[in-house]
């Protein structure tokens, strides 16, 4: 079966927002493995000593199979939970979010405490920016310098990323999403009138940016 697409975010992205005098700092992680949460927080604790909370969300594996959180001193259901939702609604995963809460003396009640840790996630989220990532074939070619420009034309058409070594010959190598892989062999072979068959190296997954719809 072939690999699936999932989102993650392609950087660190941070936010700030004050309600009622309290100030809720949220910063947005890639997480690669669950070890890393702890190194993150100890630092977020050190830059924000003074800060009362310290409430996080995090999600990995393609599928989300590891998902935590923590009110981190919040009333039960009013931090962890909603930040985690906002990172299913966002659908992203591999990804940790923290949100630093400074209380300002008015108290926001339950209500207020999700919607404010809710928000806080989402734009700590968008701000990381969202990517798609999606498996890539890796392929290798070699390619007669009289047939290159028609053959890196229909490269481009079909949207592949190129890394071109220019020798003897032209030594590229391909990655094109693994779903239209077959299909592009096939053309670039018909281009070539038989005389270039790829051979695929390897599969990685690669981020593309998010096109909303």
């Amino acid at each position: 079966m072939a690999d699936e697409t999932y989102r993650t975010v392609k950087g660190a992205g941070s936010c700030m927002l004050e309600i009622n005098k309290s100030k809720f700092i949220g910063n947005c992680y890639p997480l690669a493995r669950e070890s890393e949460v702890g190194e993150y927080l100890a630092a977020l604790r050190k830059q924000y000593w003074d800060a009362r909370h310290h409430c996080y969300a995090y999600s990995l594996g393609k599928k989300g199979e590891i998902a935590r959180f923590s009110d981190d001193g919040e009333p039960g259901g009013t931090a962890g939970l909603p930040m985690m939702e906002a990172l299913r609604g966002a659908g992203v995963t591999d990804v940790l979010v923290v949100v630093t809460r400074y209380f300002g003396g008015v108290l926001l009640g339950t209500g207020g405490l999700v919607r404010a840790y809710s928000k806080a996630c989402a734009q700590a989220i968008a701000a990381a920016g969202p990517v798609e990532m999606v498996p890539c074939d890796l392929i290798d070619y070699t390619v007669p310098y009289e047939q290159w420009a028609r053959f890196e034309q229909e490269l481009m058409r079909r949207g592949a990323k190129v890394e071109a070594e220019y020798r003897e010959a032209v030594y590229c190598k391909v990655a094109v999403d693994s779903r239209g892989s077959q299909r592009l062999r096939d053309a670039l072979f018909d281009l070539s009138r038989g005389t270039l068959t790829g051979k695929v190296v390897g599969r990685e997954y690669r981020p593309e940016d998010i096109r909303e719809k």
